[in-house]
């Protein structure tokens, strides 16, 4: 119950802070909407509200706070108007309708997940390669240290043009890009995973004449379980970044980083907003699946 209010109570911090962020953000083109309607703003002219301070402009304009959070396009939407727009396009639209958040998440989902598979299994074999080579080990792991120092999003361009030069087009692209991301974290957290077993362990196991490969399944892989989930929930969420951004530079039409550019395109910042809630939300998701699958495997190997 106190872990309930508390996470309640930092939530109603954060949209109270919310809420007052959008008076200054927003009451410039308040003031515009009000001296074209007529309304007597101070400073009358939009010339000398441009230089003022928003802060003064509250203080000489209280009566148009309230309109503050309800601007059709708002620099900062509010809240409600947030919420409002994610129930609209969830709730109110056909999931196959082009306006439907499910069906751009689904967009974006399916490119999420394939290339969440993909990095998963290749940070697990070169896991595996790492711990047992030590020519991996001096090679590779520096290789993938550094490929995670280019940013992403100069790197994903470039990713699609190849790919697109090569006649290899729509959710593979953007698989790419999300399995880019999503392998580091998977590679570090199986390494230290499969290397935390301690000395003595692996020396009971020579005692017994085990082979490397029985070591390998009935040890190292055993001990690993907790470092692999830690590290999928954090792939997961890197995966869903990839595929967003893969989006982006092929101006998509479907998917949550298609509903993101069209926003910008168009000044629609509630809908920008209400994309980004979506994929914050769709993370979620997925991470709390993926502590449930952990939950239930480590309960199963007497491990919970």
């Amino acid at each position: 119950m106190r872990s309930v209010l508390a996470v309640l109570t930092v939530v109603a911090a954060l949209v109270a802070l919310w809420y007052a962020a959008c008076v200054p953000m927003n009451i410039k083109g308040v003031l515009t909407e009000a001296e074209r309607a007529g309304a007597e703003v101070v400073p009358a002219t939009a010339r000398e509200r441009r230089d003022a301070g928003e802060f003064g402009l509250i203080a000489r304009n209280s009566f148009a706070i309230p309109a503050t959070w309800e601007q059709d396009r708002p620099r900062l939407p509010a809240p409600h108007q947030v919420a409002i727009e994610l129930w609209e396009t969830t709730v109110k639209k056909k999931i196959t309708s082009k306006r439907s958040l499910i069906y751009h998440g689904w967009v974006t989902l399916s490119a999420t997940l394939l290339g969440f598979a993909i990095g998963t299994g290749l940070g697990i074999l070169l896991a595996v390669g790492i711990v047992h080579s030590r020519v991996m080990d001096m090679s590779v792991m520096p290789w993938a240290i550094v490929s995670q120092t280019i940013p992403i999003i100069a790197l994903a361009p470039m990713i699609i043009v190849v790919l697109y030069s090569i006649g290899i087009q729509g959710i593979i692209p953007k698989a790419v890009i999300s399995a880019y991301l999503s392998f580091f974290p998977v590679v570090v957290g199986m390494v230290k995973g499969l290397r935390s077993p301690d000395g003595m362990q692996l020396d009971l196991l020579r005692t017994y004449n085990a082979s490397n490969a029985q070591g390998f399944w009935k040890l190292r892989l055993p001990a690993s379980m907790p470092y692999l989930f830690a590290s999928l929930k954090i792939g997961i969420a890197a995966s869903l970044v990839g595929a967003i951004v893969g989006e982006l530079p092929t101006g998509a039409v479907a998917g949550l980083g298609a509903r993101l550019l069209a926003g910008s395109y168009y000044g629609q910042t509630v809908q920008i907003w209400s994309a980004l809630f979506a994929a914050a939300i769709l993370a979620a998701c997925l991470v709390a699946l993926l502590g449930l699958l952990e939950r239930m495997v480590l309960k199963r190997m007497g491990m919970a």
